[in-house]
């Protein structure tokens, strides 16, 4: 699984990014074929099916958002500047309100709370330029700071920090700084002055409209990235801003391009993982990849006979065994699904280094495989997926039902990957978690949600051998541990 550890901007024109919100539907409305195995479509009307059969109605990763096309995130930000600049009381204020509220990361209610100071020293405070006219202190020499030319007193520009260079040094400055991607972050070419230079002192410097147009795009993506409560979808091109009342590691799902993303990261939705622990871990997987390419193969010995086998669906429930520990299936048990728990040895730290690393190895395949496994019966998964849609069409085109009578196998085949996602992404967790209680705690509920998702599993592979009830039960109990392990452990 690859996952990109780094934000894009997007070169787009800005024509792009007025997205017509009425588009967007008519776009919607086009078809009403879906991808099959998106993960984007398991969140999608599973959770009031299994609900109506009776299932707690508290969901821990529900979560309010609002996308917003180019011009609806200018307006919010915009109307958050007008209240700054209108609590600043100076002219020409909204460039210099723009700057302070990007330091204080667009709170607002933080800003005017520190306005009892003057604006010059919180313009000080932000390392912010505060004075509109940059050329208001004659400089002391008549020689740029940069190339070294004497030149006219009117062909020199200073920032309030007084540092005096020419116009054309000024205009390279910014030019290679804004190709290079630089939208807020440009300031003083002066060595160790950190004073930032408002857009109205760099777009006169800037050649040409196109780079212009680059820079207020630049400016844009800044604004938004350093907003609290806005981020951009990382869709490729996609102009959306999603909008939130508190920002948190939950899932949002862009209307305009459906890319799902942990909104706090901007990365592969990831619960009941925290951001900081999906990156170190993806980061090891990806820095450990040729160590763990041998439990990478698709085949495994049978532990009986030795017959080499191929597990061709997601379920790791084999006839007799387990395709993860090559364990009795029946010694699993129903209360404590043992292989999905690492035993480590309490004996380790008074061994030597190289017993030390082999067991830090091995506790780290442990999980990979699971982590791997999982993976791989979600990709197997959208086969059954496909296969059920297929199923319900020929039934219905055979008169045999209608499609909302079949229904509940399309909802079950979904759910199933949802949960799997959950419990995919519980294995970096449990990898970092230190031992004690609480991990105890969540061992035990992953265990759960591990031995009901086989058992949902099983019976969505051969949905025709069970009873709708049944299969409806069983997609119950296992939303139910879904939910309770993320309400326990899904807290950032």
């Amino acid at each position: 699984m690859s996952v990109d550890m780094n934000s894009q901007a997007s070169d787009s024109n800005e024509d792009d990014f007025g997205v017509n919100s009425e588009g967007e539907e008519d776009e919607d409305d086009g078809g009403d074929e879906e991808d099959q195995g998106d993960i984007a479509s398991y969140y999608e009307g599973v959770a009031s099916d299994v609900e109506q059969q009776g299932a707690d109605s508290f969901d821990p990763e529900e979560y309010l958002f609002t996308c917003l096309t180019y011009k609806e995130s200018q307006r919010v930000l915009m109307e958050e500047v007008n209240t700054v600049a209108a609590a600043l009381k100076v002219s020409g204020s909204s460039v210099i309100a723009k700057l302070i509220l990007v330091h204080f990361q667009w709170q607002v209610s933080q800003i005017l709370d520190r306005y009892v100071l003057p604006l010059s020293c919180i313009c000080l405070f932000c390392f912010i330029a505060a004075v509109k006219s940059f050329t208001s202190h004659p400089p002391q020499s008549l020689q740029c700071g940069v190339c070294l030319q004497v030149v006219r007193r009117d062909a020199l520009l200073a920032l309030p920090c007084q540092h005096s260079f020419c116009k054309a040094c000024w205009e390279q400055h910014c030019t290679v700084l804004v190709k290079d991607g630089m939208g807020v972050g440009i300031s003083c070419m002066a060595q160790d002055c950190s004073l930032q230079m408002p857009e109205d002192f760099v777009l006169p410097l800037l050649p040409g409209e196109e780079l212009k147009d680059k820079y207020r795009r630049y400016l844009f993506r800044d604004y938004v990235e350093t907003h609290f409560q806005l981020q951009l979808c990382p869709g490729a091109d996609c102009p959306i801003v999603i909008k939130v009342q508190e920002p948190r590691a939950r899932r949002v799902q862009c209307s305009r391009c459906s890319e799902v993303f942990c909104f706090k990261c901007r990365q592969m939705y990831h619960a009941p993982t925290d951001c900081a622990t999906i990156r170190k871990w993806l980061t090891k997987c990806a820095d450990d990849s040729e160590t763990a390419n041998y439990i990478s193969a698709h085949t495994k010995d049978c532990p009986k006979c030795n017959i080499c086998i191929e597990k061709n669906g997601g379920c790791n429930h084999m006839v007799n065994f387990c395709w993860m520990c090559l364990g009795d299936w029946k010694t699993h048990g129903s209360e404590y699904y043992e292989c999905s728990r690492y035993k480590e040895n309490p004996d380790i730290v008074n061994q030597s280094q190289q017993a030390q690393a082999r067991e830090a190895l091995k506790k780290y395949l442990f999980y990979f495989e699971r982590w791997e496994n999982h993976n791989k019966s979600l990709q197997l998964e959208a086969q059954t997926y496909q296969r059920i849609q297929e199923k319900i069409q020929e039934r219905v085109m055979n008169n045999l039902g209608t499609w909302i009578d079949w229904q509940y196998l399309h909802n079950a085949a979904k759910l199933l990957a949802k949960c799997r996602y959950t419990l995919q992404y519980t294995y970096p967790y449990a990898y970092y978690m230190e031992s004690g209680p609480r991990k105890k705690l969540f061992e035990y509920q992953q265990a759960q949600l591990e031995a009901e998702i086989e058992n949902l599993s099983w019976k969505v592979e051969r949905a025709d051998s069970y009873e709708r009830g049944d299969l409806e039960n069983q997609m119950h109990i296992a939303e139910q541990r879904r939910r309770t392990l993320l309400k326990d452990f899904h807290d950032t």
